[in-house]
């Protein structure tokens, strides 16, 4: 059984190891891992214990966490229409290859319902491209009005 729960500052070591095996196993890594898992460590371990902006969540099978998704709810220039006035950036939405089947599911309908309670507008993700299924399947699109120029 999987439980999804709230991240807290005492899962940062294995977030950060979930992060390292899902961007490290996408490209190569040019920092070493314990480098890496001791920096990342630190940045979700402070970002988990402001609880704002980002917020996180793990499923948990066993006591392991086995998956794990972020949000950042970025603030809109206040205006006068009917437009709300916040953005979620949803990021690192990832589940161990072993336990895919529902757990990314379940993971990121948790994370639409947070954005959507607290006031977000539209959520905005960048999606690898075994995941565009996924978010498609949840309403996402790609033909939206989101542009990026890399600095």
């Amino acid at each position: 059984m999987i439980d999804v729960r709230d991240a807290t500052p005492a899962d940062a070591v294995a977030l950060a190891e979930l992060r390292w095996e899902f961007r490290a196993g996408r490209d190569p890594a040019v920092e070493g891992h314990d480098a890496f898992i001791d920096r990342c460590a630190a940045w979700m371990q402070r970002e988990l214990s402001a609880g704002d902006p980002w917020r996180a969540w793990v499923a948990v099978r066993d006591g392991r966490i086995v998956g794990q998704v972020w949000v950042d709810l970025l603030r809109k220039v206040p205006n006068p229409i009917g437009e709300r006035e916040r953005h979620a950036y949803l990021s690192n939405l990832y589940v161990q290859p072993a336990e895919r089947g529902g757990i990314g599911t379940a993971l990121l309908q948790n994370a639409i319902e947070w954005a959507r309670a607290n006031g977000g507008d539209r959520i905005v993700l960048w999606p690898s491209p075994k995941s565009v299924t996924l978010y498609r399947r949840h309403g996402f699109t790609r033909e939206g009005d989101v542009m990026e120029l890399t600095c």
